[in-house]
């Protein structure tokens, strides 16, 4: 089993910077793909940024050129670097993996329970 427990959220004005991170404990050792979710109110859950385990990455163009998204896997730990923060960035947001299971390269995705931000006017 993999556990993730994000902090670092919090209420934040507009053009402000926060960074997220996202702590792997447990089975860490066949985590493959980390994630970056978000849920705003009244929305559906939209993939901000992605991370392999090689390291490459990939973001939502909402986030391109004001997220970074990094890991340290020496520490098992998952980072969201954001700047120029919107309003329309509020949100939970929520750490995700998918874990290796076998060979033939089955997954499951594992959840936190997520971390709000709040960007105000």
């Amino acid at each position: 089993q993999v556990y993730l427990a994000e902090s670092g959220g919090g209420l934040v004005q507009a053009g402000g910077s926060l960074r997220l991170s996202c702590a792997a404990s447990g089975r860490t050792f066949n985590i493959n793909t980390m994630y970056w979710y978000r849920q705003a109110p009244g929305k559906q859950r939209e993939l901000v940024a992605t991370i392999t385990s090689g390291g490459s990455t990939n973001y939502a163009d909402s986030a391109k050129g004001r997220f970074t998204i990094s890991r340290d896997n020496t520490k098992n730990t998952l980072y969201l670097q954001m700047f120029s923060l919107k309003p329309e960035d509020t949100a939970v947001y929520y750490c995700a993996c998918t874990v290796v299971l076998n060979v033939e390269g089955a997954t499951r995705t594992h959840w936190g329970q997520g971390t709000q931000v709040t960007v105000s006017s």
